[in-house]
C-alpha cells in the first residue's frame, strides 16, 4: 500500500499544479491531529442528520417528525447552514453537504426534471441543476455565506450522478455528464471532495456454479463500467481541483474489495475512498471494512452513529483512522439512535473527540 501512497503523492502534486483547491487540500492534510485542537480542526458538520429541518419543494409528503424537528430547532435552507454550523458545533469550520438540499426551493429555474428508476418503476423528480445560470448565482451566495461565517464547504455527498456502472451506455453517459457538472459546482464552492455512487444493482450480483468452480461474470461487467466512469470523472476532477470519492454506499461499493479494485485499476490522484463507519451489510465489515479502505482514504470520512448495529463503537473506528495516520476531515453523520438529528450529531462529535 505504501507504493500506492507514494504514487498518489507524486502524481497528485503534478496533476494539481496551479490549482488552489488542490494545494489547500495538501496543506490541510499536513496538519497534525494529535491534540484536541487538531481533532476539532478535522471535524465537519453534516446536513444529512438534520435533513428534516430544511425547506423542501412544494408537493412533498407530510412528515410529522420533520414538523416536530422544525418546531424545536427552526427551519433552514442550505444558505443558513454555515451559521448553523458555527452556532451548533463550536470550533467546527468544515461542512459536508447533501446534494438533495441544494437550491432555492421556490425558484424552478434551478431545477431540472430527471427520470429515476426505483425498483420496477420509473418516476420523474426535479433536482438541482448546477449548470443553470440561477444555480451558479445561488452557489456563489452559499460560498459567500460560508466565508462570512468562517466555515468552508469541504465535501458534497452527492446522489445526483446515477447509473455510473450501468450496462446501458446512454444512462451511464448521462450519469458521468451530471457528475462533471457537479464537480464544476464543487469548484465554485471550494469543496475538496465529492462523493459519486457506483451505481449498478443495489445488491451485488452473486457468483454461480452451474458447472465447475463458481464464477461471477455478471459483477465484472459492472466493475468494468465503474472503472471507466470513475476515470472520466477523476480526469475532470483533476482539471477543477476536486477529488471524486467512493463511499461504501450500497451496490458495488457495499464490498470494500470492489472499491479497492476500482481505485487500484485507476491509480488516479483525484479518485479515492471516503468510507462511512457503519454503511456495511454485516457486522464483521464494521471495522475490517474500514481498515481495508484506509490506505485509499486521504481527505474525507463519515463518522457515524447508527443503532442498526449493536454495539456502536465509534471510538474503535476513530482509532482505526489514527492508526492509519489519517489527517483528513471527519464528517459527523448521525444516522439513527436514541437522539434526534441535532442531538445525535452533537453526541457523535463528543464520541469522536473523546476517542
Amino acid at each position: 500500500m505504501s507504493d500506492r501512497r507514494t504514487f498518489l503523492q507524486h502524481t497528485g502534486a503534478a496533476l494539481a499544479s496551479g490549482l488552489l483547491s488542490a494545494r489547500a487540500s495538501v496543506a490541510d492534510a499536513a496538519q497534525p491531529a494529535t491534540a484536541a485542537g487538531g481533532r476539532l480542526a478535522q471535524l465537519a458538520s453534516n446536513t444529512y442528520p438534520i435533513r428534516s429541518l430544511f425547506k423542501r419543494r412544494a408537493g412533498g409528503r407530510e412528515n410529522p417528525q420533520a414538523d416536530a424537528m422544525k418546531k424545536k430547532y427552526g427551519e433552514l435552507t442550505l444558505l443558513d447552514f454555515p451559521q448553523f454550523t458555527r452556532d451548533t458545533f463550536p470550533g467546527v469550520t468544515k461542512m459536508d453537504v447533501w446534494s438533495s438540499l441544494f437550491g432555492e426551493v421556490t425558484d424552478d429555474s434551478m431545477y431540472a426534471r430527471r427520470s429515476v428508476t426505483r425498483g420496477d418503476r420509473s418516476i420523474d423528480v426535479y433536482e438541482f441543476d448546477p449548470a443553470a445560470a440561477s444555480s451558479k448565482r445561488w452557489l456563489d451566495q452559499l460560498a459567500a455565506k460560508a466565508s462570512a461565517a468562517g466555515v468552508a464547504c469541504h465535501h458534497v455527498s452527492n446522489n445526483a450522478p446515477r447509473n455510473i456502472a450501468d450496462l446501458d451506455e446512454t444512462l451511464r453517459r448521462a450519469g458521468i455528464d451530471t457528475a462533471k457538472a457537479w464537480l464544476d459546482a464543487c469548484q465554485r464552492l471550494g469543496a475538496k471532495t465529492m462523493r459519486v455512487n457506483t451505481g449498478g444493482p443495489r445488491i451485488i450480483p452473486a457468483a454461480s456454479a452451474t458447472t465447475g468452480y463458481p464464477r461471477n461474470d455478471e459483477v465484472v461487467k459492472y466493475l468494468k463500467n465503474a472503472i471507466d466512469s470513475f476515470r472520466q470523472m477523476a480526469d475532470h476532477g483533476g482539471k477543477v481541483g476536486v477529488k471524486v470519492t467512493i463511499e461504501n454506499h450500497w451496490g458495488l461499493s457495499a464490498d470494500p474489495m470492489n472499491i479497492r479494485i476500482i481505485l487500484d485499476e485507476l491509480k488516479h490522484p483525484f479518485c479515492e475512498a471516503s468510507p462511512d463507519f457503519f454503511n456495511w451489510e454485516h457486522e464483521y465489515m464494521l471495522y475490517h471494512g474500514l481498515e481495508a479502505l484506509m490506505p485509499y482514504t486521504h481527505t474525507t470520512v463519515h463518522a457515524k452513529y447508527w443503532n442498526r448495529w449493536d454495539p456502536v463503537d465509534v471510538g474503535r473506528c476513530v482509532r482505526i483512522l489514527d492508526k492509519a495516520g489519517y489527517k483528513g476531515a471527519i464528517a459527523l453523520e448521525y444516522e439513527d439512535g436514541p437522539w434526534d438529528g441535532v442531538e445525535g450529531a452533537k453526541q457523535l462529535m463528543k464520541l469522536v473527540m473523546e476517542a
